[in-house]
């Protein structure tokens, strides 16, 4: 079945959800016009709804293979990828000055979003590189710029994030990769690194690794790191590519899903590497990198829960079976017009929309982070960095709910991997685990974005929630009823951070044994609010007249989130105060 990008609601969420008046006043958006990104967006749909999408059950049963020399990829991803960059995707939210389209990073996240929609196995390269990308315009020098950011930003090189070590896992304080440094003011590399993304393919020219590793005498733990640049091949002053790097794939993962997706062992083996700003401050500048990457796998996450929703939809209308409850009909009639069936499809879309929706608002606060003046871009940052963990934590662990509800639409057929729906749940698995687990989110967000500051931010969040609810209150009467279940959802959220700020000083455990189902609440809550305040746009634009089956739409799937989803903030929240005690009283010892 095709997939069909939804720029539609997609440019709903950019017009109205991610700040666009704040954002195109940006001087780094200057000129940009919804105009602009809706021309943009369109044209990329359709080209991957045409190329793309039709990669994605191809790569998945063939899957990227490793000969013992090289990685070999799917035949027509090597055509795909080629068309891919030579129409200049790949540079759509990257700065004009190094060859990019300039568009702000709500466009670029709805790109990601199209992308990982029409194969995610694919998509992967094109997000680590954009996370290389970021790292290297925030962290690298003048010259590293010059160099490397050009060839990334138009696709003929790609980037990789490279932490983790077989002994290490997602605790870098044990990383063991070393860096000597030479005569020459180079660095030679040397270790194992496990789990890179795209490490080694034949897609592009050359690849771009982002290495963590340890220089003579650095300091023990994560503050000993230091981050380097370690291309596949060395790049001479021209900007040609020049020898070959002592970097070498040794095998490949065999994968559960994105089995296209190449995640290689990479051995450096004193290989040329050359040092990013200052000597162990590495894990911070990854950051930078890890940040992105997170933000963005949330957005795939969203990605795949509409790729399966699309198919359920499409499966449900044209199924035949059964006669409806209701006996309108003494015939078998379309599964659609059964009432559960219509249940998981509902649910389905308001997750997607929901997650949509948050993410596109993030990514506004993400851009006033980067670009706003001084005090802005500090509240806007502080904002973003509360939010992103919960793009990354519940639109992932919400794409695997919304995956599996697809399998189940399409009943036994669903579990056939001739219909195309196993794949998708499949592919998910993993968004909940790479770039952190959920469970490194949950602690991310209580302990740097709540402990940190006194709940502060937190605070802050609600309030902007209860201002809502007062603006959907002078509204229609689903606008009120919206606004009473997003109320008792931020008091559930108010009560669970209350408890929390009390608790953790004394008895940490009790407070992070919590801490994923505070993250699942917050990001619920996050995402109902959203979609509030899509519910004050549509009901705008209905009285404008303006395009009345969708905001009709709109409305009625928020409408659905409140009552079927946002109830569960409660659920939630009497998981964070009152579930850590039998957490603990339950040994394992039988």
């Amino acid at each position: 079945m095709t997939y069909q990008a939804p720029v539609r609601d997609i440019m709903f969420n950019i017009e109205h959800l991610s700040d666009w008046p704040g954002v195109s006043s940006l001087a780094a958006y200057s000129g940009v016009e919804t105009g602009d990104v809706q021309a943009a967006l369109e044209g990329f749909g359709r080209f991957c709804s045409e190329v793309i999408a039709p990669l994605s059950a191809q790569g998945d049963a063939t899957g990227a293979r490793f000969d013992g020399e090289k990685v070999v990829m799917p035949g027509p991803y090597l055509q795909a990828y080629a068309q891919y960059a030579g129409m200049g995707w790949q540079s759509l939210p990257h700065p004009e000055e190094f060859g990019g389209m300039g568009l702000p990073r709500a466009a670029g996240a709805a790109a990601t979003e199209i992308l990982n929609a029409a194969d995610m196995s694919f998509g992967l390269c094109p997000l680590l590189t954009d996370g290389a990308v970021e790292a290297l315009l925030l962290t690298g020098s003048g010259a590293q710029k010059q160099r490397y950011l050009e060839p990334m930003i138009s696709g003929r090189w790609s980037g990789t994030m490279n932490l983790t070590e077989p002994q290490a896992g997602s605790d870098l304080g044990r990383v063991r990769c070393k860096a000597e440094p030479g005569a020459d003011g180079a660095y030679s590399i040397s270790g194992t690194k496990i789990f890179i993304t795209y490490g080694a393919h034949s897609l592009t020219e050359n690849i771009v690794h982002l290495v963590l590793a340890r220089t003579p005498g650095a300091p023990a733990g994560p503050k000993g790191l230091s981050l380097f640049i370690v291309p596949k091949f060395l790049v001479q002053e021209d900007g040609s590519l020049g020898r070959r790097n002592t970097v070498q794939c040794v095998s490949i993962e065999h994968k559960l899903g994105v089995r296209a997706s190449p995640t290689a062992v990479l051995e450096f083996q004193g290989a040329t590497g050359f040092l990013v700003g200052e000597e162990n401050r590495g894990l911070e500048y990854m950051f930078v990198m890890m940040r992105a990457a997170r933000f963005s796998v949330g957005v795939q996450g969203v990605a795949v829960s509409e790729r399966a929703y699309q198919h359920a939809l499409r499966y449900a209308q044209e199924r035949v079976q059964s006669r409806p409850v209701d006996g309108s009909s003494k015939e078998a009639v379309p599964i659609l017009q059964h009432p559960d069936v219509r249940r998981l499809l509902l649910r389905m879309r308001a997750l997607v929309e929901g997650g949509r929706a948050l993410a596109m608002a993030t990514a506004g606060w993400l851009d006033l982070a980067q670009h706003a003046e001084a005090e802005t871009a500090r509240e806007a940052a502080e904002m973003a960095e509360f939010l992103v963990p919960l793009v990354k934590g519940c639109c992932t662990e919400r794409s695997v709910e919304v995956t599996s509800m697809g399998l189940q639409v399409h009943g036994g057929m669903g579990f056939i991997e001739e219909t195309g729906v196993a794949q998708f749940y499949r592919d998910a698995r993993i968004l909940p685990i790479y770039e952190g687990t959920t469970a490194i989110q949950a602690n991310d967000l209580l302990g740097r974005k709540v402990l940190r500051d006194g709940g502060s931010t937190a605070r802050r969040f609600a309030g902007m929630v209860s201002a809502a609810e007062a603006e959907l209150r002078k509204g229609s009467a689903k606008a009120q009823l919206v606004a009473d279940r997003l109320g008792q959802a931020r008091r559930a959220f108010e009560a669970s951070l209350a408890w929390l700020l009390e608790t953790a000083p004394d008895d940490p455990n009790a407070a992070y044994a919590g801490s994923v189902p505070f993250l699942m609440l917050a990001g619920n809550l996050a995402a109902g609010w959203q979609l509030g305040r899509s519910v004050l746009a549509a009901e705008a634009k209905l009285e404008q007249g303006e395009d009345t089956a969708f905001m009709t739409q709109k409305i009625a799937t928020a409408v659905f989130y409140a009552q079927h989803i946002l109830v569960e903030c409660g659920t939630e929240s009497a998981r964070v105060i009152d579930g850590s005690e039998s957490l603990f009283d339950a040994g394992f010892e039988n």
